[in-house]
């Protein structure tokens, strides 16, 4: 691999210094105009053929997803793992599991990134680590130990040990007895996955360490896996958990006071009356946090049409926030499609439209499933849902695969389904791998199979759904206002349409979708000439000073104007 690193190195050099990229790189907003890529190392590119994906597989596909349009990659855990829980169980924070590749290969991947001027961002996860990790193993040995007291611990069976469990239906409790340290510690995931006490002074600098540790590497940010459970304190008794909010502002004021460029990504799935106190009063908290609370509604409305709950969500999760708070915007991510702050009533919708059957649900609130086959591969839905995506009024993720329209894979276990390998030609293994055997399966059913779903045969077709995917990101890239403005809400007249308009340094955006199969004819406020349309509805025309447009069955459209 040596001339893999000779020509890397070339690229870094010819782009400017790496070293020099936080002193050189100033635009702390960078992350509200970026389109993000989630991907894990594990499954995306093998290199050197023993089954698991690499740093150096993921070097060579950087030109695929630069052609693309992506500009920040968000990277699932790469740290030393057992694997239990797909890398979020990590047993050493300053290194890099030996599967995927070296320290020094992942600095290959971080200048080679820079090269393309694609920036890169971490899991910091930080509530929990491996039951296998040497803090934990030598907190459990002794009391005396000097990590005893960075999990947490009781000496008698706690009375809440059921309650609040984050897996229902396969975690058994929060609490669990370990015999040798003689008592019970606490777990809000798996019993494999003890809670750092995040009330412990010491704990929190060496979090910081972590942090900086990265930093220095040239990590541009963070996502911060399980928000609301990092700044919890345990309790024994009752199912109320008080959360220390100083500690998430702390950790946010630390990011930022090592490079100012930095940016923290929440995963805080919380209602909207709750926001200001992870974005922070004055934004002095996180940058971005998941917009979990539209996202159940989008699935709302794509199983019924309705778009009202839809609009309701938009606004509640833009009113009232922080100037520079920012929400990521996403279909479909690493995890099932959580429906928990939906009415029964609504979930049961969505359940009946995308996964009416038992084995397609997990933890009494959600879906194990990717999007296509949650919309039987239907190419106008598609086109329909990620439209909306990228049109809602924050920064987009993408999960890797999705650009192409993979499937699943039921037979594996919980959220594995939707972890399996990439799929990038009709090579043996979809082209990931080709080793024997890999970390996990490659899906190869007639449906969603490497056969017929890959990157090469839908790379030049300009009716593919990657071909569509890569001309809508390079359109709302020039609609900034996506990004920057306040969405508004323009009334459509009918209960299938939504229309959404941003206005931005003299220039308008106006996006149309529609939810139901039929078209529907809507009428607008807004007049004048709109230019720059992009999708399937017709023109808007001008009648009486007023404003009309067609828009087929799953239509949608995009205008502009200034």
């Amino acid at each position: 691999m040596r001339y893999i690193s000779i020509i890397i190195n070339f690229i870094a050099i010819l782009s400017g210094a790496f070293s020099a990229h936080a002193e050189n790189t100033q635009d702390s907003l960078w992350h509200k105009t970026a389109v993000i890529y989630n991907l894990d190392v594990e499954v995306f590119k093998d290199s050197d053929n023993d089954g698991t994906g690499d740093f150096n597989g993921l070097i060579s596909k950087l030109g695929y997803l630069d052609s693309m349009g992506i500009t920040a990659i968000w990277l699932s855990p790469f740290q030393p793992t057992p694997n239990k829980d797909d890398g979020y169980d990590i047993s050493d924070y300053y290194a890099v599991d030996a599967r995927l590749g070296t320290m020094e290969s992942f600095m290959h991947f971080m200048r080679a990134a820079e090269a393309y001027h694609i920036r890169v961002i971490m899991d910091l996860v930080v509530n929990h680590t491996s039951n296998m990790h040497p803090w934990f193993q030598a907190a459990r040995r002794s009391k005396d130990s000097p990590y005893r007291n960075w999990y947490v611990w009781s000496d008698e069976k706690p009375k809440n040990i059921h309650t609040g469990m984050v897996f229902p239906g396969v975690q058994k409790s929060i609490w669990d007895y370990d015999s040798l340290a003689g008592a019970y510690y606490y777990h809000r995931f798996y019993e494999f996955q003890p809670d750092l006490n995040m009330q412990n002074e010491d704990v929190q600098a060496e979090v910081k360490k972590i942090i900086s540790f990265w930093l220095q590497k040239g990590i541009s940010g963070f996502r911060l896996d399980g928000v609301p459970f990092v700044i919890e304190v345990p309790n024994t008794k009752n199912d109320r958990f008080e959360r220390q909010l100083n500690l998430l502002n702390d950790i946010c004021a630390y990011i930022k006071s090592q490079r100012s460029d930095a940016i923290v990504i929440g995963e805080a799935n919380v209602p909207p009356k709750e926001n200001i106190q992870y974005f922070g009063e004055r934004g002095e908290a996180m940058d971005m946090i998941f917009n979990f609370y539209v996202n159940q509604r989008i699935f709302y409305t794509l199983a019924t049409g309705k778009t009202k709950s839809l609009q309701q969500a938009i606004e509640a999760t833009t009113a009232n926030n922080p100037p520079n708070a920012q929400w990521v915007e996403f279909l479909r991510n690493h995890d099932e499609v959580d429906l928990g702050r939906l009415s029964k009533r609504k979930r049961e919708k969505v359940y009946e439209a995308m996964g009416p059957d038992s084995g397609m649900q997990l933890y009494d609130r959600g879906i194990r499933r990717r999007l296509a086959p949650m919309l039987n591969n239907e190419r106008k839905r598609l086109e329909l849902a990620y439209s909306l995506m990228l049109s809602l009024p924050g920064t987009p993720v993408l999960r890797y695969g999705d650009e192409i329209g993979m499937g699943d894979d039921l037979s594996l276990p919980e959220r594995m389904s939707v972890r399996t390998p990439m799929q990038w030609s009709s090579e043996p293994n979809g082209g990931f791998s080709t080793a024997d055997s890999c970390v996990r399966p490659v899906i190869s059913d007639p449906s969603y199979g490497f056969q017929t779903i890959q990157v090469a045969n839908q790379l030049h077709d300009t009716t593919s759904l990657l071909y569509w995917t890569k001309k809508m990101i390079a359109f709302r890239k020039t609609c900034i206002g996506i990004s920057m403005a306040r969405c508004k809400i323009i009334p459509s007249g009918s209960s299938y349409v939504l229309v959404m308009l941003y206005e931005w340094n003299g220039s308008e955006t106006l996006v149309i979708h529609n939810f139901s199969n039929k078209q529907q004819k809507i009428k607008l406020k807004n007049t004048g000439t709109w230019q720059q349309y992009i999708g399937t509805a017709a023109s808007i025309h001008c009648r009486n000073s007023k404003s009309y447009v067609d828009v087929p069955g799953f239509g949608y459209a995009w205008y502009k104007r200034k």
